[in-house]
């Protein structure tokens, strides 16, 4: 928790708690449908948490915005930063139905009411979000292609609607061919070493009416 605290100092009573009790339900959860590897449990707030935290330091989200996480396994990034916004509608989606079933009953527990979720791949989601959001569950021509047509028209953040795609080393030659993608080094808003390769990814995309 310490790690959240240091670089969201400024977390409401009930967001304190709601992370606080994170750790305890992914713990309970994992000994049943294993989420999140053995290892990780233990530095959830650090691998977990605060890495799906790095998008909300690129962009906030604003009251009322749409965001979609695709292949969310666990509730990655998606519950973290449902928690952190929860005025905005998160849609978390994965195709393997013991994962959405952790998700919902992580969700439950924290009593988050702006998370609703899908056991489907994102291709059959007929709807447009602000963003989609993902940790790096496929390369960016495969994901480009799975979240075609889901971006709305109307931008209302800093950043152009779009994909915020949390990614590590050297993405030269899968980016080569997005001349808009942007990077942004974890690495600058967090000290610790686990975040010295990774990044968050912005790739603006068009809206395809």
């Amino acid at each position: 928790m310490q790690e959240i605290e240091k670089y969201f100092p400024d977390l409401t009573e009930a967001q304190q708690l709601q992370f606080k009790k994170l750790k305890d339900l992914y713990k309970d959860w994992n000994l049943k449908i294993n989420v999140v590897s053995r290892k990780d449990i233990d530095e959830i707030y650090l691998r977990h948490v605060l890495h799906s935290l790095g998008i909300a330091k690129v962009q906030s989200f604003k009251p009322g915005s749409s965001i979609l996480d695709v292949g969310t396994g666990g509730g990655f990034p998606g519950i973290p930063l449902a928690i952190l916004f929860p005025e905005t509608n998160f849609h978390l989606v994965d195709s393997i139905g013991k994962k959405i079933k952790v998700v919902n009953e992580v969700a439950e527990g924290l009593e988050l009411q702006n998370v609703k979720t899908s056991n489907c791949r994102v291709e059959e989601i007929d709807e447009q979000y602000d963003f989609i959001v993902s940790r790096a569950v496929a390369q960016m021509e495969t994901f480009v292609r799975w979240v075609k047509g889901k971006i709305k028209k109307k931008s209302e953040h800093e950043l152009k609607n779009g994909i915020l795609y949390l990614k590590g080393g050297d993405l030269s030659e899968e980016l080569a061919k997005y001349q808009t993608a942007k990077i942004y080094e974890l690495s600058d808003y967090f000290d610790e070493e686990f975040f010295d390769t990774k990044k968050v990814v912005h790739l603006p995309m068009k809206y395809k009416g």
